[in-house]
C-alpha cells in the first residue's frame, strides 16, 4: 500500500479526494489535515510514502510545509487552483516531485501518486508550459533574501542584523530590488515577488 498524508483547507474537498483514493486497492490516506501544520505532525505521526498538499491553506501553505520537510523520505504531491510559473519553479526547488491542477482528475491523481511514489515526476503539461514561458527572476539571491524578511514587516535595522550587514547596506538591495521590479514601496515588491513564486 502507497501510505499518504492529505492536507486542504477545504474540507469537502478533501474528504472528497480521501474517498476517491481510497476506493484505489493499493492507495491508502492514513491523514486527512486542514493545513501545513498538522501536516507536519500527521507525516512525523504516520511516516507516509507521499504528502498531498494544497499550495494555497491559509495558516501554513504547502510551499512552506515543503520547506519545513526538508529532506524528510516523504515525497510531495502539489493541488492548486492556480499556479504561477515562479510557483512551480519553487515547488520543485523545495522538492515537490508532482505538481496538478485541483481540476484534473481523480483517476490522475492516483496515476501521479504511483508515479511519484515510483521514483518520477508530474507536472501539469499547462502550468510546465506557463513556466517555460515565464521571465527569469531579475533579482539577486541577497536581494531576495531581504524582501523575504521584509514582507514580514522586520526593520531594514532588524534584517541587518539578522544578516550581519548594516542597515545602510540592506536599504540599498531593497531599494535596488524595487527598481528592478518597478515598485512604488518595498511591500509592493515584496508582493510582486511574491506573486511571481520568488520567494
Amino acid at each position: 500500500m502507497i501510505r499518504i498524508v492529505l492536507a486542504d483547507d477545504e474540507q469537502l474537498t478533501r474528504q472528497a479526494v480521501e474517498t476517491l483514493l481510497n476506493l484505489e486497492p493499493d492507495l491508502e490516506v492514513v491523514a486527512g489535515v486542514d493545513d501545513g501544520a498538522k501536516a507536519l505532525l500527521a507525516v512525523a505521526e504516520h511516516k507516509p510514502d507521499i504528502i498531498v498538499l494544497d499550495l494555497e491553506m491559509p495558516t501554513m501553505d504547502g510551499l512552506k510545509t515543503l520547506e519545513l520537510l526538508g529532506d524528510q523520505t516523504v515525497r510531495g504531491v502539489m493541488l492548486t487552483r492556480h499556479a504561477r510559473p515562479g510557483v512551480l519553479r519553487r515547488a520543485l526547488s523545495l522538492g515537490a516531485k508532482g505538481f496538478l491542477a485541483k481540476t484534473a482528475p481523480a483517476s490522475l491523481l492516483a496515476d501521479v501518486i504511483r508515479r511519484v511514489h515510483a521514483g518520477m515526476r508530474y507536472v501539469d503539461p499547462e502550468f510546465a508550459a506557463s513556466a517555460l514561458a515565464e521571465v527569469d527572476c531579475p533579482l539577486t539571491d541577497r536581494e531576495l533574501e531581504i524582501l523575504r524578511m521584509a514582507q514580514d514587516d522586520r526593520t531594514a535595522t532588524d534584517i541587518a542584523r539578522a544578516l550581519h550587514l548594516s542597515a545602510g547596506t540592506v536599504r540599498n538591495y531593497i531599494s535596488a530590488a524595487m527598481t528592478k521590479l518597478n515598485a512604488r514601496n518595498r511591500n509592493h515588491a515584496a508582493a510582486i515577488a511574491r506573486d511571481h513564486g520568488w520567494i
